[in-house]
Formats: structure tokens, C-alpha cells, sequence
């Protein structure tokens, strides 16, 4: 009887597992490509073959379109809601560089503007729970679309894509320079989501691109993780560029690219501020930045706001700029609630950190829903190599407001400065300069700096230079022996000056007041050496 009970439950155990793991395998069918027609050593246009597997198993309710190991050339690829791209190890899609290719046109967005245009070479609109993974290539070929834009010239006969792309777009808002819009020759993403959840992007490598990499728009809930992207000195080939999407994590990437490596937009001018659709809730963490004009950059097209958006443990190797963000007078937008921390950066050309409001250079405005805003930004644990430390460069009409440094320590040719902000802090900073002051401020208001310091002073500069700056607390600082001036104040502007807890006994000059600065210095607490 007992060994008849224990056989009985071993067989409906054994029954139970067995449904399970094909109820597993049905939800999880996979649609091997080359079943549908396409042939991987790249003999043949794979695009149909490749819909066909899409469509069987859309049909299916969703599953795995399957790339096993060889070569595919194909064109266009559109996704559908629950459908995974499956590239495996070994397994290398080459995208036609034949512009009939990505017709017909879709709905796109192209540096913040909406238009349709040639479809992105992996596109999905308004589609849930989409995947594009594995250890295979995916390589954009994008040299005739770089070619193309690169030997544009103005006035030269239209091609057969341009005047579909003005029959397509007649009534689209245009940007304030119109320009690129009216040329109506766009390269397409690489990879483009439109209106779409649940998108993971992980494993693959990708090269060649001939516009932005990697672009998800207007989309929810995102991962791109584990991804390298490789392309040449190339126009506009900006790695990842998530643009007004909702909780973003972008982790664990490899980037090289011929522009920025990440960056950050929610639309340009009217256009964006007409969708107001920000870019928030982004997590990049742990990636790795080589060649590139910067490393994170968010802007200049942020005209439906970006926040909440935290950046760390990242490397920047050999980029132009570390962390820049940009924008102009006709943006509009609000960038706010930034955190950056644990960076290092080696090799970076220009500026490690720049927060630029004059990214083009305009005349002052009143402020109107065309005035930029970038507010509650901090900085900390940052580790550089660069050439200079920091630029941020406010609006006269809207100056940067709430930006913090802690624990910084930087090895640059020149240091930081500031114009045009209120309330800046720094604590704890150390700026080694081989040319000029470690910090340089003019038009600021309400700066505090706690324990600023450099191991290399220079004769003919101080090591802290304020010009028209009010409302300054300087304290915790104790200059090397060598300083020949430590603090330098300039400016009819230049007042409530209050020093404390400082150890001048270093430096020649510990505070030097030039004539200009009308108002005394309030040395709150033992000054020494003054």
C-alpha cells in the first residue's frame, strides 16, 4: 500500500514537471530565422524572412526570433509588443546601406524634433515587453549615410527621399533654426523605440551607426545593460541617447563613439515644449567611456525638462568633456536634481565638468517659457586628469542655481570657472593647476568655499579669484608654503565677505583686496597669517 502511495506521487511529480517545462517552452517558442527564409552568409536581403518570424510569433502571442551563428544582411526591422531579438554568439546582422531600405517612412524623432522619416534599422512604436540581446554583432554600416550628410551642399538637387520627406512633414513644428529640417535628409537611429514599455537592451555588441545608437523615445522602463558600442570618427554617433523616458537604468557599457557616449534629451524648442515630455528617473552606473565629445551629456535639446537623474561609478578615458550639460536661450526647460559621484576621469581634453547655458551664443531675453533653467546639481567624488577642471557658465537673466562640489580632487591645466550662478558650495576640493587660479568666479552670488586647496600656487595668480562675487563665506583653508596669494577680490560688486577658521601664515598675501572692492571683509572667527 505505502509503495503504491510513493509510486503514485512520484508519477504525478514527474507529470507536473513535464507540463511545466512544456507549458516553459511553449511561452518561451523560439523562431529560428533561417526557417523563414533567411540565409546567414549574408547571400540574400534577410528583411522579409526576418518579418515572417516576427509576425509567426506575434501571432503566437509573442517568443524568440532567433539569429544562430553566421552573417545576415538585412534592412529595416520592426518590433512587436513581446518579442525578443535573439543574437546569439557568432551571429552578425549587417544593415543595407541602401536608403530604400528604410522606407517606407515612420514616426520618428530627430534631435528632438517629431517627424516621420526613414524607419531606425530596429524600430518599435507603441510596443510592450521588447528585447534585443545575446553576444552577437549588429554592425549599422553607416560610412554612405555619414558620406552623404558630410558632402551635403546647400542649393544641390533634391533627391527622391527629400521630396518624400517634405510630402510627409508639411505641417510639422519646427525647431528655432530649421535648418537641418528643411535640408530634409535625416539619418535614421540605430535602434529606436517610440512610445514603448518594458525595453531591455543587453549583451550586444554594436558598430557603425549611422546616426544616434541607440535612442529609445517617449518609452517606460528601460535596461540597457552589457552593451558595447563601437563607431569611428563619425557625425553624430552618439552612443545611448534616451530621450523624455521614464526610469531608464543604464548599467555595466562599453562606449567609443564618434559624439557623445550617453546622453540625456527631452526635446528641442517648441517642439519639445509643446510634447513636455521629460527625461526622468535615470540610473547610469558602472560604465566605461573612451573616445567621445563627452562622457554623460545632458542637452542641449532638454526642452521638456530633465530630472531625477543620479550618474556613478563611471570612467571617462580619453573623452572631450566628463559631465556636460548644455543648453540656450530658446530651449526652455528645466534641468534640476542631478547627482554625479565616484567618476574618474583621465585624458579628458577640455573640461571635466561644464554646466553651459550660452551652449549658442545669444543676446539677453526676458524671461519667458524660451528661459532655461538648471538648478539643484551636485558633484562628489570625482577624480581627473583634465585640462580644465570646470566651467559653468549661467544666464544673466537666469543664472545656475544650487551646485555642489565635495571631495574633488583634480590634476588640470586650468581650474575651475564660474559665471553667472547663485549659491555654489565647495568642500573639501582640491584643483592642482598648471596655469592661473584654482577657482576663478565672477557674477556670483552666495558662494561658500570650505577647505579649497592646491599643492601647485603660482606666483602670478591667485589661488582663488573673485570678481563682482557677494555673499562669500570662505573658511577651513591653509594654504602650502610657496602661496603667493591666496584669495584675490575684484569688483565694485564684491561684498559681505566673511572669512573664518583660515591659516594665511603660508601664504605672502593671504587676502588681497584690489582698490575697485568698496566694502571691508568680516573675519568671523581667528584668521592667522592675515
Amino acid at each position: 500500500m505505502f509503495k503504491n502511495l510513493v509510486s503514485a506521487v512520484k508519477f504525478w511529480s514527474t507529470l507536473i514537471v513535464l507540463v511545466v517545462i512544456f507549458t516553459s517552452a511553449q511561452a518561451q517558442s523560439y523562431y529560428n530565422v533561417t526557417k523563414y527564409g533567411a540565409k546567414n552568409d549574408s547571400s540574400k536581403l534577410a528583411t522579409v524572412a526576418i518579418k515572417k518570424a516576427i509576425d509567426a510569433a506575434s501571432k503566437a502571442g509573442g517568443g524568440t526570433v532567433y539569429f544562430p551563428a553566421g552573417k545576415y544582411l538585412t534592412g529595416a526591422i520592426h518590433l512587436k509588443s513581446n518579442i525578443t531579438i535573439f543574437i546569439d554568439a557568432g551571429a552578425e546582422l549587417h544593415f543595407s546601406d541602401n536608403f530604400d531600405d528604410y522606407l517606407p517612412m515612420v514616426e520618428s524623432r530627430y534631435e528632438g524634433v517629431d517627424v516621420k522619416s526613414f524607419s531606425p534599422f530596429f524600430y518599435a512604436y507603441k510596443a510592450e515587453n521588447i528585447s534585443i540581446i545575446g553576444r552577437g554583432l549588429i554592425d549599422g554600416h553607416g560610412k554612405k549615410w555619414w558620406d552623404f550628410v558630410e558632402g551635403y551642399k546647400e542649393g544641390q538637387a533634391r533627391s527622391k527621399w527629400q521630396y518624400e520627406f517634405d510630402k510627409l512633414n508639411k505641417d510639422i513644428v519646427l525647431p528655432d533654426d530649421p535648418k537641418q529640417m528643411k535640408r530634409g535628409f535625416l539619418r535614421p537611429p540605430f535602434i529606436q523605440t517610440m512610445f514603448c514599455k518594458n525595453v531591455l537592451i543587453d549583451g550586444i555588441t554594436i558598430r557603425n551607426s549611422p546616426f544616434w545608437t541607440v535612442n529609445p523615445e517617449f518609452s517606460e522602463n528601460v535596461k540597457i545593460h552589457a552593451v558595447t558600442i563601437n563607431n569611428p570618427h563619425s557625425p553624430n554617433t552618439d552612443g545611448i541617447n534616451p530621450e523624455s523616458c521614464k526610469n531608464v537604468h543604464i548599467s555595466d557599457c562599453h562606449i567609443s563613439v564618434g559624439d557623445d557616449c550617453i546622453t540625456i534629451k527631452s526635446g528641442k524648442d517648441e517642439p519639445g515644449r509643446r510634447m513636455a515630455i521629460p527625461a526622468e528617473n535615470y540610473v547610469i552606473t558602472n560604465c566605461t567611456m573612451l573616445s567621445g565629445h563627452g562622457g554623460v551629456v545632458i542637452g542641449s535639446e532638454m526642452s521638456g525638462d530633465v530630472r531625477k537623474i543620479t550618474i556613478s561609478n563611471c570612467v571617462f578615458d580619453g573623452t572631450d568633456r566628463g559631465i556636460r550639460i548644455k543648453t540656450a536661450r530658446g530651449r526652455g526647460g528645466i534641468v534640476e536634481e542631478i547627482r554625479v559621484s565616484n567618476i574618474i576621469m583621465k585624458d579628458i581634453k577640455q573640461q571635466a565638468i561644464v554646466l553651459d547655458m550660452q551652449y549658442a551664443k545669444t543676446n539677453v531675453q526676458p524671461v519667458s517659457d524660451r528661459t532655461p533653467k538648471f538648478r539643484n546639481i551636485h558633484f562628489s567624488n570625482i577624480t581627473g586628469q583634465v585640462n580644465q577642471a570646470a566651467y559653468l557658465n549661467g544666464l544673466e537673466e537666469m543664472p545656475i542655481e544650487n551646485i555642489t562640489f565635495n571631495d574633488i580632487n583634480m590634476e588640470a591645466k586650468t581650474g575651475f570657472d564660474i559665471s553667472f550662478s547663485n549659491r555654489i558650495e565647495f568642500h573639501n576640493v582640491q584643483v592642482n593647476t598648471e596655469l592661473g587660479p584654482s577657482l576663478k568666479a565672477s557674477r556670483v552670488n552666495n558662494l561658500v568655499v570650505d577647505g579649497l586647496k592646491t599643492y601647485t600656487p603660482h606666483n602670478n595668480a591667485a589661488v582663488i579669484d573673485l570678481k563682482n562675487v557677494s555673499d562669500l563665506f570662505l573658511y577651513n583653508s591653509f594654504p602650502i608654503s610657496g602661496t603667493a596669494n591666496y584669495l584675490r577680490l575684484s569688483g565694485a560688486g564684491t561684498k559681505n565677505i566673511s572669512l573664518g577658521n583660515n591659516n594665511f601664515r603660508n601664504a605672502r598675501v593671504g587676502v588681497k583686496k584690489e582698490k575697485d572692492v568698496f566694502e571691508s571683509i568680516d573675519y568671523v572667527s581667528g584668521d592667522k597669517g592675515q
